[in-house]
């Protein structure tokens, strides 16, 4: 005897939903398609707001896709399809992941969605741009300041003023 369980012998109680684990995914995209779709034929349109596609129509694409994808997904993984496990190209994945960088980016985000009201986007632009090039590690405190000034500047010129996306200028608005 080899130690190997008799062909007989079940399997244990969790390997079907372990080698089918992937199906948590279908049922996710599965229920989103669904939310999506229900969302987009329950609009109210008026016929007058209506353009030649309408409002709808990127909603219900969407929605279709979602469940096109979900159900394919779901019978490649019933067939044995397996999902290849991450490569990591340039990562090495016997390394713990770095958390201290992760939770100096969520707390450059978060401050920026804080501030962004009362100091304007140029300003808290400027620090999300300038945290997150000192979370990520760069270390040039003379030049980050001013490259993050220059992008966040650029970036509110871009969309308030060439695409028409007011973005708020904060107490800055009269000078800019």
């Amino acid at each position: 005897m080899s130690g190997a369980p008799a062909p007989d012998t079940p399997a244990p109680h969790g390997s079907w939903l372990h080698r089918h684990s992937e199906l948590g995914v279908g049922v996710l995209l599965f229920v989103l398609g669904v939310l999506v779709l229900t969302d987009a034929l329950g609009m109210d349109v008026e016929i007058t707001q209506r353009g030649p596609v309408g409002p709808r129509t990127v909603p219900v694409v969407v929605g279709t896709g979602l469940l096109v994808v979900a159900v394919l997904l779901s019978l490649d993984v019933l067939r044995g399809g397996r999902g290849e496990a991450e490569g990591g190209e340039d990562i090495d994945l016997s390394e713990p992941s770095d958390w201290r960088t992760v939770l100096l980016l969520a707390g450059v985000f978060l401050g920026n969605a804080v501030l962004i009201g009362p100091l304007g986007f140029p300003v808290s632009g400027a620090l999300l741009f300038w945290g997150s090039a000192y979370a990520l590690g760069s270390r040039h405190p003379d030049r980050d300041p001013l490259i993050a000034a220059g992008l966040s500047l650029g970036t509110y010129f871009l969309f308030n003023n060439l695409l028409g996306v007011p973005l708020p200028g904060g107490p800055l608005m009269g000078v800019i």
